[in-house]
């Protein structure tokens, strides 16, 4: 148990800082990698945990020092921050007003400035909201609670440090040979419903034209399909929202929650922060507008409109992408995005006013969710919350490590967008969604297959529900030109369905999750030198 009088490490203490920079850079390549290659990212917190206590293993003090739980905690912030921001706060959100024709200049250069300004407060928000009466820690918050079992087990066993190794090492051959190890490692660690539903999508695009005489990118299906997924998941997340509201004020009213600690955030204390986001997400909309040359694209009285839409969608998308995580283990950041994007097209909007504000609202979601996840792991590891003033302290380094993060990150997407967009001709699939959607009120043709396509995927995403993500990973293979991530993803369904039959879950959970996370970040590794690194050099 955690006490008042215990010490809790600095984020500038060398060895947290070294490590620290050296993770968010690990991670921000993973981001950018994933988020073009395959589409989605996963939480890496685990992986920076497990590097973190195998280099507590090298015999040298220096070394040693990092085998501490808060040190742990604040490197497993640093590179699931890093993993995520790279890929989604940045390098997604620039894409989508580059493929509208924005691709330099300072207006561009403002997009980025946008987006930061958004990741900013997003995380800010979430380190002002976890533990409050609206999103308590002892909540599930499933991928916190996952880092911080790891962090125990791995710390008392060092079997798991090697079984990531050997992971990287898999996932990195098989990168360098030609196979998608990327995809086998996430198909090993995410769940088997949503994975098979990516690989049919990334089939169906690749072998559509021959199996069913259909070529679905040509007729905007991918678009339409996660346009109506988009919409159903955001309804999804109302209702589940409306649900946890009723139960707590059940419980409330019975008494139900009596003897349960209180939070560490007041109900008033939150509403008031609530209240200071909705107002710093519209000032962060009126400076994005206004730096990227959306004012001079309309009318003072619509550009008004605009800063308010999509201040107040920014602010909505956070609080939805915390709910999400606080219950499921995911957040819809791309699906409400989506459908606020969708929904501004009734304004009116100019296609590039309509992708600037996308790419704010797209900014907001992923930090929020992510941090909490790592405050959930830290609340664990620091007691539970019996010791206030020790949660406080390792809070706030928590969210300095966060802040790390996103300036290694957001260095890191500058060097080398370029590289990925014109070096490549690489582009996050979500980005080309909400590009294509953008576009939609000036094209006739495009806007009747997404009405078209749009009834697919909101229906898929009904039958799967908001945990399975079934419209919304469909639609994200059909974007995707890669037939060996296709089979690679079902081939590797089927061997680990046949596995687990085999040798029992339990047996092979470490194997799966612990390796199948190596593999990710060992495939990011190799084909960010081999590819990324390379085009960059050539520019």
């Amino acid at each position: 148990m955690a006490s008042s009088t215990e010490y809790h490490p600095k984020l500038y203490e060398p060895v947290v800082l070294i490590m620290g920079l050296a993770l968010a850079v690990f991670g921000a390549i993973i981001g950018m990698e994933l988020i073009c290659r395959v589409g989605i990212n996963p939480n890496t917190s685990i992986i920076g945990a497990l590097i973190a206590i195998a280099f507590s293993t090298i015999p040298v003090q220096f070394a040693r020092s990092m085998r501490n739980v808060h040190r742990i905690n604040l490197m497993q912030t640093v590179i699931s921050g890093a993993t995520f921001q790279a890929g989604n706060v940045f390098l997604l959100t620039i894409a989508v007003p580059y493929l509208l024709g924005l691709t330099g200049g300072p207006y561009f250069y403002g997009v980025m400035m946008g987006v930061l300004i958004a990741g900013v407060v997003d995380i800010l928000f979430a380190y002002w909201i976890f533990d409050s009466p609206f999103y308590p820690a002892r909540n599930p918050w499933p991928p916190g609670i996952a880092t911080a079992e790891a962090i125990r087990a791995a710390l008392s066993k060092g079997k798991r440090a090697l079984t990531l190794l050997y992971g990287m090492i898999f996932g990195g051959a098989l990168t360098y040979l030609g196979y998608p190890g990327d995809v086998v490692g996430i198909t090993l660690i995410t769940g088997i419903v949503a994975i098979t539903s990516f690989g049919i999508g990334l089939i169906l695009r690749a072998y559509g034209p021959t199996l069913v005489g259909i070529d679905f990118y040509k007729i905007y299906a991918p678009q339409g399909i996660m346009v109506g997924a988009g919409i159903a998941a955001l309804i999804q997340f109302l209702l589940l929202y409306l649900r946890v509201r009723r139960k707590q004020s059940t419980q409330s009213a019975s008494g139900s929650e009596a003897g349960v600690p209180p939070t560490l955030v007041s109900a008033g204390e939150a509403i008031r922060k609530l209240v200071m986001a909705l107002i710093l997400f519209t000032a962060g909309a009126l400076v994005a507008g206004l730096i990227t040359g959306v004012s001079e694209m309309m009318s003072p009285t619509l550009f008004l409109v605009w800063v308010i839409y999509i201040g107040f969608q920014a602010w909505f998308t956070t609080l939805i992408c915390a709910l999400s995580g606080m219950h499921a283990g995911w957040f819809p950041a791309f699906a409400t995005a989506l459908a606020s994007l969708v929904i501004s097209l009734l304004f009116g909007f100019p296609p590039l006013a309509a992708g600037v504000g996308v790419a704010y609202v797209a900014a907001t979601g992923p930090g929020m969710a992510d941090l909490n996840y790592d405050l959930k792991t830290g609340w664990i590891l620091r007691g539970e919350g019996k010791d206030p003033n020790f949660e406080r302290i390792g809070r706030r380094w928590q969210f300095y490590a966060k802040i790390l993060s996103l300036a290694v990150s957001l260095i890191m997407v500058t060097i080398f967008y370029n590289a990925y967009f014109a070096g490549l001709n690489l582009y996050p699939p979500a980005a080309k969604t909400l590009a294509a959607t953008a576009k939609a009120a000036a094209d006739p043709e495009l806007a009747k297959w997404l009405l078209t396509w749009a009834p697919v995927g909101f229906i898929l995403q009904l039958i799967g529900g908001p945990e399975r993500q079934i419209g919304i990973l469909l639609a994200t293979g059909l974007m995707i030109s890669n037939p060996p991530a296709g089979i690679a993803v079902l081939v590797t369904v089927a061997a680990r369905l046949a596995l687990v039959k085999v040798l029992g879950a339990e047996k092979l959970k470490d194997v799966f999750y612990v390796g199948g996370a190596g593999a990710v970040g060992g495939s990011a590794i190799v084909s960010f030198i081999v590819y990324t690194l390379r085009a960059y050099l050539r520019i």
